[in-house]
């Protein structure tokens, strides 16, 4: 250590003493996990003995945080940063800000909490015996979004080290000081409540009661259910789909009201797909373009296959509390036979900084729109491919489009070989884990809301 008053300065022998206290730790309101009642464990290490003037290195470490991590996700390494608050007591009073670095190995699910050590700095002004108590911290985790948990002290805490501070320029002694303790008070450690990267659990399973639809006539005499055999608008049915969602956290059910319409343009088909309007406002800053919905829409009647559609990433951040909104999910149907072709809601796909979360209908839903078509080259006709894996190239097929990053099904098609029989790659890499709850038929994936509101009528 330096020399020199107002410096880091070679005091006594450094000691090391630990104290437990009760704790209660607050999750993210995103978890909507409970409080967490628990035991901290610190240890705080600082001289014995230095001199007025001196600036003292004081260290915390956390023996046991009052919390695991809750058994949704893993962490990952190097996103965890613990801060917290040592009380100054007897000679000099006062509160020491402490930080740590955002430094830790993988922390598995249902695991201990693993902090690294907590620093800081203090100058000592008055001689006498200087107390140092911990007390609340706060643990932030980076990914896979921003968010702190929140522990503070239910119980009166022992101080963990004393140092013993002199006047003037007598020389200090060696010896170790320590008050408190390492008996353990309070409740045990329990499992839950740390932050998760802003996950939210999984909840009930919702349902809506949204009946009936949008039917009628639009454009040039497209009906719902009906056909159109020229160009412009269709509108189709709404339907309440059930869906039944695989997510990192298990499995979750929720009913939601879908409704497909198209513009028929020289044979094609500009297919947009609409879900109920969401009235939830972000319990979380979302980043931008960080979660992408997409759909598998299937054709049946005279055709066969799979149409893609696909909604466009949020543009800007979306603040915690503003009001999160559903896109609408975009694709072309090429044709692949001539006759009534039926579209119909299928595999609801939500991709999420290079996680998934893959929603299937628990039933048939029955057929949103009826379309006549004519048959066009490399379209759609072919046995329905099942999903692949992700390619480079996108094929041109049961999709109807050739992408960038799509996927490879095991359908063939009308005369042009294999045909796309799953749903493009779409979503930004990276560790986010998608969190999924089905409560008031709500799906929260990553910190995005797909929100089916029930009773609530489509955006038009």
């Amino acid at each position: 250590m330096l020399g020199g008053a107002g410096t880091l300065l070679s005091a006594g022998t450094v000691q090391a003493a630990e104290v437990s206290y009760a704790t209660e730790c607050i999750p993210p309101p995103i978890s909507q996990l409970p409080p967490v009642q628990g035991t901290t464990r610190a240890d705080i290490t600082a001289p014995a003995t230095a001199k007025v003037g001196d600036e003292v290195e004081v260290v915390w470490k956390t023996v046991q945080a009052a919390s695991k991590n809750p058994d949704i996700l893993d962490l990952d390494r190097d996103t965890v940063k613990p801060t917290g608050k040592i009380t100054l007591g007897g000679a000099q009073t006062g509160e020491l800000a402490v930080e740590g670095p955002r430094q830790n190995p993988p922390i598995p699910k249902n695991s201990a909490m693993i902090l690294p050590d907590m620093k800081a700095k203090v100058k000592l002004t008055k001689a006498g015996e200087v107390t140092l108590t911990p007390g609340a911290y706060a643990i932030n985790v980076s990914k896979p979004l921003p968010t702190d948990t929140k522990c503070a002290p239910k119980e009166a805490v022992k101080p963990a080290a004393t140092i013993k501070v002199t006047d003037g320029s007598s020389g200090t002694s060696g010896g170790t000081t320590t008050t408190g303790g390492s008996t353990t008070t309070g409740g045990t450690t329990t499992t839950g409540g740390t932050t998760t990267g802003g996950t939210t659990a999984g909840g009930t399973t919702g349902a809506t009661t949204t009946t009936g639809g949008s039917t009628g006539s639009t454009g040039t005499g497209g009906t719902t259910g009906g056909s159109d055999p020229g160009d412009g608008p269709l509108t189709g049915k709404e339907l309440n789909v059930d869906y039944q969602c695989k997510t990192p956290i298990g499995d979750k059910n929720v009913t939601s009201p879908v409704q497909i319409n198209a513009l028929r343009k020289g044979g094609v088909f500009d297919l947009t797909v609409k879900f109920g309007k969401s009235v939830m406002d972000s319990p979380a800053e979302i980043p931008a373009k960080s979660v992408v919905p997409s759909m598998a829409v299937t054709v049946g009647g005279a055709d066969k296959g799979k149409v893609e559609v696909v909604g466009e990433p949020n543009k800007d951040p979306i603040k915690t509390g503003q009001p999160i909104v559903v896109p609408d999910l975009k694709g072309t149907y090429k044709p692949g036979a001539s006759g009534k072709a039926t579209l119909t809601p299928g595999v609801l796909t939500v991709k999420a900084l290079g996680t998934t979360t893959v929603c299937t209908p628990a039933k048939d839903p029955g057929v949103s729109l009826e379309v006549d078509t004519k048959e066009q080259p490399g379209g759609t006709t072919g046995t329905t491919g099942s999903t692949g894996t992700t390619g480079t190239t996108g094929t041109t097929g049961t999709t109807g489009t050739t992408g960038t990053s799509g996927t490879t099904g095991t359908g063939s098609g009308s005369g042009s070989g294999g045909g796309s029989g799953g749903l493009a790659a779409t979503g930004a890499s990276g560790p986010l884990k998608a969190l999924a709850l089905a409560a008031g038929t709500l799906v929260l994936v990553g910190g995005a809301v797909l929100a089916f509101v029930p009773g609530r009528r489509l955006r038009r």
